[in-house]
Formats: structure tokens, C-alpha cells, sequence
């Protein structure tokens, strides 16, 4: 018989029956070695084991009516089925050695396949064939045989090649020998020596691989794992390791086929792998054990990760394989849930749940989960879809990032899907989260203020995208957002007035969008308000933050209410700091503008582009001309590349007739500005043409314009050149310039400038420059220039310094001021000991009637305190300290960073040093010994004033700042400091107890009341602090508990030595005097008693009255809070609530049920 002369290829009859036990007895987790003559008689065929494979397959299948005699066969025969299980084990372990050779790994692969078709004959339970510990191993050998990437750098003298002699045929031999005893090891920890296969080599594993699965294919069909779980999930296990799904290409298709077709007829192991997992999943198998295994297995599948033993799973690299296993798994669950409907919807709700958990931060899997999530929930009823949709809102509001972020993602792919209907099978509680409405507005939009900015910032992504998506109810959801019935628009403007000044780079942008995309899509209006949001933010700090702005109104640019805006955004980019940005925007005005101006001939009104640009330019004659001086910089880069050539200029002269005329004379005024060689003869022919006509005016007074802008022009880079030469060549500059100069600063009658060759007058004193006929524009630039000439002369320095200062004082024009302040501060660099005497004028400017000059001042002060060119001497510090209330809120912003984040930093004990004369000076009081000593002129005594009750909001606004940026070592002293310098000079009579006085004793009081004053060290927790971990947390408290008694014994001791005495005879002084302030000082004591509540009447045991009195206003304190806690729970008790505010809170409280 052909199977039994197979068999004896095996050598069976000549293996020791000691051996065979010895391996059954170790339950096939190690073997001795097997007889070195046996094993070599066994490999000279080395198809051995395919030869039996194919002799034993006839028996395997149950219609043939041999298959019962196969076992009878063995017995007849003598051929013992322990023993043949025994070498097959010996093979099947031979392959999982330390670096095993190919030859190794192909016996071993048909050793396994073998055994399985063993299993598969009847009877072989009955014949004790079926062992645990065996089968699982067989199941491990494609892992273990299949080259995996140790991710390890090769060795030149350790490389191992698979090919062995090329003229014997055989294998090269290890050059380390191997033990002689075999053992499963996964866990070896020495560095394995690499084998290299050849692409034919690997093609004879994968075709063993194939076998193998084919085998166990044909078992699972009629060998029931119900009673073997530990088998089962080794199953599973094989048929989805990384070897079959990832490493090998994919099949591609939209049903599942591969179960209609026969085990024989399935070629490629993705296909052979999902019939396994079907298989499995079959209620041979188990009631349901066995597909939560098959749906555990593949979740890691659909997260696109690698699960490895005793490891976390990591990620794989998103390829084209990797996404195709991926998309395979999730059509592979739908096709088990659709056809085991009841037993599979409850774990395909665990699933979900699982992917959502398990789901990382990186965008790209998100997405990737997202959308298996939705093709999950798909095939979900309505009742279970609105389970999962409540359980992800609850999921959304979790404390991770990641997981708030993925949420959204969901929302987002559920929102591109058809609206649900509710039908008769949805509980009533859960109806509510079927429609597309509960997604938007609960989901997406609530995450708008999430804590996060990475979630604030995808959630505003999100709302844009709803309304780009196809799905209608989505976009009616986004309306209902901003309409009346729902929310009120103004308020939710202002939110996103918020949301593009966020801190962070990335939520600003998703702002952008959005409200690019309500613009877009008529959910707001188009108004100036709405529109200069994106305007705005083109000179965001943030360089992708303007690019985006810029490319927002780009996309808006179609409707027509939005031209002024882009206009107003994207000019004054190009002269922006940044290259990129200023690419960005002359990019734009090119695509928008320059690139359509074609001449008047091929000009159509139905081309919507020509007649965009035009209209652009005609809100630059009118409403935007003060943005002249930008479309002039885009302009002089133009220039240079050979943007405007004849043509186009022939173009341009062709619209100077008609309604083009005034934008074509505007444009030919750019050109000509910055094209030295342009042919200015045409230019002039039409204009003598158009002067001839009649009703010409825009034409003339555009031709008029540009003859005016040229001598400006040329004038400025006149002045500019001189400055710039004069620096570069200081002894060339003779007299005749300064005159010169000076001339253009001065009437000319009052200075003429002599003619060539007669004698040069002495210089004439100057007290300061007076307005003549040279335009402001010139007049400014003259000054720069007179200030680089100062630079080089000492001598014009001297001369010059005083008309500078004056002109600070007296000057008219706003640009002749500013340049004197920068002037006069680039001077100070050069010429500190000189300069330093009129920073007190220079400091002046922060209160000059133009914000320009304040800021100009404010910025150059800055610099020079920064570099220590200046110091803080004289009324510098409270001049500075007064920008903090300057009217305008960005000077007083700029102020702010300017103290705290650039001078501050430099001088720590600035603010402490000068809080108490800050008492003094901003209440003009003069009459301390000490403090606001420092000379100062009327007028600047009254322009830097902040005296009386009017200005007092004023000057505890500044106080509050300081003591802000206090340390609490700085408040401690700083209260002793009070007591000491201000309370005790009313209470020893150095000070009068005046009106004056009255006020400066007032303001003292309150100081000492502001909670700045208090301690941080007696105060709770920062409320922007972030959570701990509950160790770190408890550890922290315990400190500050201990820091909080300590500092606390130390401020009462004060308070007792200090404090009170000088408070004790002040309440009598005041009480003698009647003063108002009398109520001042009883409230500070209110405050700073709180915290010595039950201690009042010994801390003022000297005055037993004050004591009675402190102790009778902190009960009546008391009572009112009490009285105004009940009154407002009244309120809140008869509230109710109108029928809008209904309607929103069905879906603000959703989740709590």
C-alpha cells in the first residue's frame, strides 16, 4: 500500500519506544535528540513529508468510505500512532530553534500541515492524536518560519546565507554550533544570528505557509473547538498575525466570496484567513466565545497596529497593505454581523467602544478609526446606533485629549451618513440621539471652549466642515446655531471675535475657517463687523495664522461686500516682517489684480475676473486710499522682475477714457514711481488728450495726483540718500548741507540758502522748526536726515538737541514728532552723558494727544532701558507707569509687556522700589520730606497728574498691576514699608492731616484692603492650575498647609508689633478730626481681620472700643453676605425658565440620564 510504503520513510519501526515517552511526557515542550543515523535516512527524501501528506488525504475525507480504515490500517501494519506524532514533534520543534535553516523551516511547516490532516481523520481524538500544547505550536510556525525584520544593523562577519554551496548543493553549516538539546524559547534575550533568503526561498515558505493553512482550513470544518478555548485562540491567533494580513498582499473585494468557494479553490492567504475566521466564527465552534475572539483579534487590525507577546502593540506605518487589511477586517465583521445578527450586535458595540479606547493621537490613524467607526455603526439598527451615539457623547466630554479629539472625528464621519429615522424599535430616552441635530450642536459645538486648544481648534474645524459636507441636515443643524430661535447671534460672534485671538497658533486658524465657511455659506452676514475678523487677523503675531487669514478672504473674494475687506487684509501684508507673508500677499494681488488688467479691446463684462480687479482698484481711488502707500511697496518689487512691459502699459492707456479712467490713472501713478525707464512720452500725449476733452475731472485730478505723489517722491529719496551717504562719508558733508536741510524744516524767507560761490552767513539761532510750504511727508524725512548728520557731528548735535526738545513741546505735525522722538533716542545711544538730561522731555511724549507719538515713545523708552542707556531716574517710572490707563487699550497692552516681560525681568525690584513714591506722585502730593522731590514744570506736572476722586479708578489700576508682579517676600515689606513711611508720618505730625492729606491716607487704606496685597502663600491653589497626580497632589497640599501656618505666625507677629499701634492712634486722630477717612481705615481692618476672626478682642487689647467695633462690623458683614446668599436663592427658586431656554437644554443636559 502506497500510504504505508510512505510511512516507513519515516523510519518509525527504528525509533526507540523510550524516546517516543520521553517526548509525550514532556508534553511536547522540548525533545531529546533524535537518532543522528534516523534522522539523516529521514531527510535524504527531502519530500518525506509531503509524499505522506498526499498518501494520507484520500483517508481525510469523510464520504470516501476508506476514510474509517485508516487507523484499522496502522494496526495492521504495525505503525503506531504515538510514535508518529513523536517525529513529527521532533521536526515541528526543529523549526523554532535559534535560527533555523530553510530546510529546517520547510520540514517543519510540512510537519505541522501533517499533523493537522491527522486531527481531520475520524478517530483521531479516540486515537489520542489531538494534544494541546502540539496544536498550539503548529499553529505558531508561520511566525516563527517566516523571516521577520529584527530591526538590527547586519554584521559582516555574522551574515548567514541561505544558499549554501553552489556545487555540492548543501547547506553551509552554522558556524556556531547549535545545543544538541531543542527548546521553545520566546523570550531570548541574546542577539539572534540573521539568515538572508533568496526571493525562491522565500516562495517555498510561503507555499509551506499555504499548506499549512489550507490543512487547518479543512480541520475546522469538522474538528470542533467548543471545549477548547486555549485552541480556539490560538486559532484565531494564527489566522490574524501580521505574517498572513500585513506582509503579504491583500486581496481586494467588496463581498465576501470567499465563503461560497471550496478550501482548494482559495489561493492567497488573506482569503484563506478570513474562511478560517468564518469558520470560527460558526456555531460549530461555539455560541458566540469564539467571535469575540475573531472581533478582539482584528480590532488591532482596524487600528493599524502590531500585537506582539508580553508587549504593548505598536504602530505600522499606514501603507497601502496595511489599509487594505484594514478595510478587509471591517467588511469582514459586517459580513459575520449580518449574518448572526442577535449574537454579534452586542460585541460589535464592545468593539466600537474598544477602538474609540483604544485610538491614538496622530491624525492620520484618527481619521483612519473614524471611519471604520462609521462603517461599523452602519450596519447597526437604530436602536443600538442611538446607544452608541450616547455612549460617545459621554465618551466626548472624557478628561484625555485624545479621546475629546477622536469623538469629533466620529461626529464627522456619522454627519456624512443619512439622517435616521426614529421608528417603533428606538426606546423613547434614545430617540433623541438619532438626528444629525444632536451630533452638531452637542458634539462638535460644545467642544468650541473645551480647555484644550488643540480640541477648541478641531472642534471650529469641525462646525466649518458641516457645512461643506453634501448631507443638507448637517448644514440646516449649523444655521439653527446662529439663529434667533436658537442662540443669539451677537453673543456667538463675540465668541468667535475670542476664538481667532486665541493663544494658540492652531485654534486661531480653525476659527478663521469657520467663519470663513458661515460667510461662505450665508450663515452670517457679510458686514464690515463680520468681515474684519479675517481682516484683522492678516497681522496676526503667527505667520500661518495671516497666510490663513489671507487665503480665507481669497476664498470669500467672489461676493462682492467682501472686496474693501480683502483690500484692508491682504495690502498692508506686503510690508509685512515676514518674506513669506509679503510673498503670500503680492502673490495674491497678482492672481487677483495685475494678472487680469488686459487692454480696453479685449476687456468683457462677463468675464467675472477682469471685472473684479477693476472694481478692486476702484475702491482704492475712493474708500481705500489710505492704503496707498502699500499698493505703491507691492509696486517697487514688482518693478524689478519686468512685470510692467509696454504692452501693459499701452493696455492701461487704453481705460484712461471712460469709467476706468480714474483706476488706469492710478495704476500708470504706481508704475511711473518705480520705472525709471519707462517711456513717459505716451503717457503724456494722453494726457494732453484728456485735458482737451471735457468732463474730465476724475481724469485730472488723477494726473494731478501723480505729478504731486512723483515730486514727493523724488524729494524723499533725495533726503533718504543724503542721510545714508552722510553716514557711510561724515567728512564730505560741508555746511551747505546742514543749511540745506535745515531749510526744508524752516520757512524760506527765514533761511535762504546762498548761491554758488558766495560766502556762507554764520548759522542762525533756531528755537524750533516752523511750518512752511515742504508737505509733512518731507518735513518728517528731513528730520531723520538731520538726525544722521547729528549722528557724525557733535557740534550739530549741540546746536540741534534744544530744537528738538521744543519741538516735542510746541510741534504741530504728528510725523515731525514722532521722528524727532526717534531721532532724539538714537542720539541718546551715541551721546548718553549729553542726551540723558532731556529724556524727562522725551518722556513727556507718552501723554502727547496722538496715539502714534505714545506708542513711538513708549517703544524707544523701552529699548533704551533694555540696553541701560537710560535709567530709572527722576518722574521716568511713573510717566511709564501712566501708559498702563492710557485711552487707547493697545498702548496700554504694549505697556504692560514692556514692564513685565522685557524690563521687569531685568530689574526685579523695580516695582517694590518705587510703589510708595507711586502713592505720592500720582496724588500730586508734595509734601513729604522725601518722596516727588524730583523737578518737574507745571506743565508736566498737570499732563501726568491723576489727583482726585475722578482719576482714582486710574491710579488703582496701576496700583493693582505692581502688586501683581509683587513677590510675597515684596508685599510683606512693602505693608511695613506703608505703616512705616506714610500711616506713622500722619501719626508723629510730619505730615498734615489736610485735604491733601486726606486723600493720600485714603488711597492708603484702600492699598492695604486689595486682595493683590494678600499673601499667595495664604491663598488656595492658582485657578489655572492643572490637575496632579493624587500623590504629588497630596504631597503639595501637605506643603502648603505647613508654608501657610508658618507664614501666617510671621504676618501676625507684624501685624501685633507693627501694625496695630500705628492703627490704634490713627483711629483716635481721625475720631478727634471727624475725617472721612475714618471710614477708610475701619473697612481695612473689615479685611484683615477676616483672618483673625476669633482673635479681635486680644489683638486689640490696648483699645477696647476699636475692638468692639471691629468685632460689630465683622458680624454685620457676615449677616449681609447671609442676607444677600438667601436673596439670590429666591431669585433662583422662582426662576423659570422661558421656552427657548427649554429647547436648549434638552440637548445641553443629555448625557446625565
Amino acid at each position: 500500500m502506497e500510504l504505508i510504503r510512505a510511512l516507513r520513510l519515516l523510519k518509525l519501526n527504528s525509533v526507540s519506544t523510550a524516546w517516543v515517552d520521553a517526548v509525550w511526557d514532556l508534553e511536547f515542550t522540548h525533545t531529546d535528540p533524535l537518532d543522528p543515523v534516523i534522522e539523516e535516512e529521514i531527510k535524504e527524501d527531502p519530500e518525506v513529508f509531503k509524499t505522506i501528506y498526499m498518501q494520507l488525504l484520500p483517508f481525510s475525507n469523510e464520504d470516501d468510505d476508506n476514510t474509517q480504515s485508516v487507523w484499522v490500517v496502522f494496526g495492521e501494519n504495525g505503525v503506531s500512532a504515538k510514535t508518529l506524532v513523536a517525529v513529527l514533534s521532533y521536526f515541528i520543534l526543529r523549526a523554532k530553534t535559534k535560527s533555523p535553516s530553510l530546510e529546517q523551516r520547510l520540514c517543519g511547516l510540512q510537519a505541522a500541515s501533517l499533523y493537522f490532516l491527522l486531527l481531520k481523520i475520524p478517530g483521531s481524538v479516540a486515537n489520542k492524536v489531538y494534544h494541546q500544547i502540539l496544536f498550539d505550536t503548529c499553529l505558531n510556525m508561520p511566525l516563527k518560519c517566516w523571516p521577520q525584520d529584527s530591526g538590527k544593523k547586519r554584521k559582516k562577519d555574522s551574515l548567514k546565507s541561505s544558499q549554501g554551496d553552489p556545487k555540492t548543493g548543501k547547506r553551509s553549516k552554522p558556524p556556531k554550533k547549535v545545543s544538541e538539546e531543542m527548546e521553545i524559547d520566546d523570550d531570548e534575550d541574546d542577539e539572534e544570528e540573521v539568515v538572508y533568503f533568496s526571493a525562491q526561498d522565500l516562495l517555498k515558505l510561503r507555499e509551506g505557509i499555504v499548506l499549512l493553512a489550507r490543512t487547518l482550513l479543512r480541520l475546522l470544518e469538522r474538528f470542533s473547538l467548543r471545549d477548547k478555548p486555549q485552541s480556539a485562540d490560538s486559532c484565531v491567533q494564527f489566522l490574524t498575525i501580521s505574517t498572513l494580513m500585513h506582509l503579504l498582499r491583500v486581496f481586494h473585494t467588496n463581498d465576501f466570496c470567499v465563503f461560497s468557494r471550496s478550501v482548494d479553490q482559495l489561493q492567497s492567504l488573506p482569503e484563506l484567513s478570513y474562511h478560517g475566521l468564518g469558520l470560527l466564527c460558526s456555531t460549530i465552534h461555539g455560541e458566540g466565545d469564539e467571535v469575540s475572539m475573531v472581533f478582539r483579534k482584528l480590532l488591532y487590525v482596524i487600528l493599524m497596529m502590531k500585537t506582539q507577546e508580553r508587549s504593548k502593540p505598536c504602530l505600522l506605518a499606514p501603507s497601502q497593505t496595511v489599509c487594505g487589511a484594514r478595510d478587509q477586517a471591517i467588511l469582514f465583521i459586517s459580513h459575520i454581523v449580518d449574518k448572526q445578527r442577535e449574537a454579534t450586535l452586542p460585541l460589535l458595540r464592545i468593539l466600537v467602544q474598544h477602538i474609540c479606547h483604544q485610538m491614538v493621537e496622530k491624525s492620520e490613524y484618527r481619521a483612519s478609526g473614524a471611519q471604520a467607526v462609521g462603517k461599523l455603526m452602519a450596519n447597526m439598527p437604530c436602536q443600538d446606533y442611538a446607544a452608541i451615539v450616547k455612549w460617545l457623547y459621554s465618551y466626548s466630554r472624557n478628561n484625555k485629549v485624545a479621546f475629546r479629539m477622536f469623538a469629533l472625528d466620529v461626529a464627522m464621519v456619522l454627519l456624512e451618513q443619512s439622517e435616521r429615522d426614529v421608528d417603533d424599535t428606538v426606546d423613547p430616552e434614545l430617540a433623541v440621539f438619532l438626528p444629525h441635530r444632536f451630533l452638531v450642536h452637542n458634539i462638535i459645538y460644545n467642544h468650541r471652549n473645551d480647555v484644550s486648544p488643540t480640541v477648541r481648534g478641531h472642534a471650529l474645524h469641525c462646525l466649518a466642515q458641516c457645512l461643506e459636507l453634501g448631507s443638507q441636515n448637517a448644514t440646516k443643524c449649523v444655521h439653527e446655531l446662529f439663529s434667533n430661535s436658537m442662540y443669539i447671534t451677537t453673543e456667538t460672534l463675540t465668541l468667535f471675535k475670542k476664538h481667532v485671538s486665541d493663544p494658540k497658533t492652531n485654534a486661531r486658524k480653525s476659527a478663521l475657517e469657520t467663519v470663513m465657511s458661515l460667510l461662505k455659506h450665508g450663515v452670517i452676514s457679510c458686514s464690515a463687523e463680520n468681515l474684519s475678523i479675517l481682516s484683522d487677523r492678516c497681522r496676526d503675531p503667527a505667520v500661518s495664522v495671516k497666510k490663513k487669514a489671507m487665503q480665507c478672504l481669497m476664498d470669500l473674494l467672489a461676493n462682492r461686500e467682501v472686496q474693501e475687506a480683502w483690500l484692508r487684509g491682504v495690502l498692508p501684508a506686503v510690508m509685512d516682517s515676514e518674506s513669506s507673508v509679503q510673498e503670500k500677499a503680492l502673490e495674491c494681488l497678482d492672481h487677483v489684480v495685475i494678472a487680469h488688467i488686459k487692454s480696453q479691446g479685449k476687456y468683457r463684462d462677463s468675464d467675472a475676473s477682469q471685472k473684479l480687479a477693476w472694481e478692486l482698484l476702484g475702491l482704492l481711488c475712493e474708500k481705500c486710499q489710505d492704503l496707498s502707500r502699500y499698493f505703491s511697496k507691492a509696486f517697487s518689487v514688482w518693478a524689478p522682475q519686468q512685470k510692467f512691459t509696454p504692452p501693459f502699459v499701452n493696455g492701461l492707456l487704453s481705460h484712461t477714457e471712460g469709467e476706468r479712467a480714474a483706476a488706469a490713472w492710478l495704476l500708470l501713478a504706481k508704475i511711473a514711481s518705480c520705472s525709471p525707464k519707462l517711456n513717459y512720452g505716451t503717457i503724456l500725449d494722453t494726457w494732453e488728450n484728456t485735458i482737451r476733452s471735457e468732463n474730465r475731472a476724475k481724469e485730472v485730478m488723477g494726473i494731478v495726483y501723480l505729478l504731486i505723489f512723483l515730486n514727493l517722491i523724488v524729494n524723499v529719496k533725495h533726503l533718504y540718500t543724503l542721510g545714508a551717504a552722510s553716514l557711510h562719508c561724515p567728512s564730505k558733508v560741508g555746511k551747505r548741507i546742514f543749511l540745506l536741510v535745515q531749510s526744508v524744516l524752516t520757512p524760506s524767507e527765514q533761511q535762504p540758502v546762498p548761491a554758488e560761490g558766495e560766502d556762507l552767513p554764520a548759522s542762525q539761532p533756531l528755537s524750533q522748526f516752523k511750518p512752511n510750504s515742504m508737505p509733512t511727508v518731507v518735513r518728517a524725512h528731513a528730520v531723520i536726515t538731520l538726525g544722521k548728520l547729528c549722528l557724525q557731528h557733535e557740534e550739530l548735535m549741540l546746536k540741534y538737541l534744544p530744537v528738538f526738545a521744543r519741538e516735542l513741546e510746541v510741534g504741530t505735525e504728528l510725523a515731525v514728532r514722532s521722528n524727532v522722538v526717534v531721532v532724539m533716542c538714537d542720539l541718546c545711544v551715541r551721546y548718553t552723558n549729553t542726551v540723558t538730561r532731556y529724556i524727562p522731555n522725551i518722556s513727556a511724549c507718552l501723554r502727547d494727544k496722538d496715539p502714534i507719538v505714545r506708542e513711538q515713545t513708549l517703544i524707544m523708552l523701552t529699548n533704551l532701558l533694555q540696553e541701560e542707556y537710560v535709567k530709572w531716574k527722576g518722574a521716568l517710572f511713573f510717566r511709564f507707569a501712566i501708559a498702563l490707563v492710557d485711552p487707547d487699550p493697545t498702548i496700554a497692552d504694549l505697556c504692560e509687556y514692556c514692564l513685565v516681560d522685557l524690563l521687569l525681568k531685568k530689574s526685579p525690584l523695580m516695582f517694590s522700589q518705587h510703589f510708595i513714591e507711586c502713592i505720592f506722585h500720582f496724588n500730586s502730593y508734595e509734601k513729604h520730606k522725601k518722596y516727588n522731590k524730583f523737578p518737574q514744570t507745571e506743565s508736566e506736572k498737570s499732563k501726568f497728574s491723576l489727583k482726585g476722586p475722578q482719576n482714582q479708578g486710574k491710579r488703582f489700576r496701576i496700583y493693582r498691576f505692581l502688586l501683581k508682579n509683587f513677590t510675597d517676600e515684596q508685599r510683606f515689606n512693602i505693608t511695613t514699608k506703608i505703616c512705616q513711611d506714610i500711616l506713622a508720618s500722619f501719626v508723629d505730625s510730619e505730615l498734615p492731616l489736610d485735604s491733601d492729606g486726606s486723600e493720600l491716607l485714603a488711597d492708603t487704606f484702600d492699598i492695604l484692603s486689595l486682595k493683590e496685597m494678600k499673601l499667595t502663600a495664604m491663598s488656595g491653589p492658582a485657578a489655572g492650575e492643572e490637575p496632579q497626580e493624587e500623590e504629588m497632589a497630596m504631597a503639595k497640599a501637605v506643603l502648603q498647609v505647613a508654608q501657610k501656618k508658618l507664614v501666617s505666625q510671621v504676618q501676625k507677629r507684624n501685624f501685633v508689633e507693627n501694625v496695630i499701634p500705628i492703627i490704634i492712634s490713627l483711629k483716635n486722630m481721625l475720631e478727634e478730626q471727624h475725617s472721612p477717612v475714618l471710614k477708610h481705615l475701619m473697612a481695612y481692618l473689615q479685611v484683615t481681620m477676616q483672618e483673625y476672626r476669633s482673635e479681635v478682642k486680644e489683638l486689640f487689647a490696648a483699645d477696647e472700643q476699636l475692638a468692639a467695633e471691629v468685632e460689630y462690623n465683622l458680624k454685620q458683614f457676615e449677616k449681609e453676605k447671609q442676607q444677600e446668599q438667601q436673596q439670590m436663592e429666591n431669585q433662583l427658586a422662582n426662576f423659570t425658565l422661558s421656552p427657548r431656554r427649554n429647547v436648549s437644554q434638552t440637548y445641553t443636559c443629555i448625557g446625565k440620564k
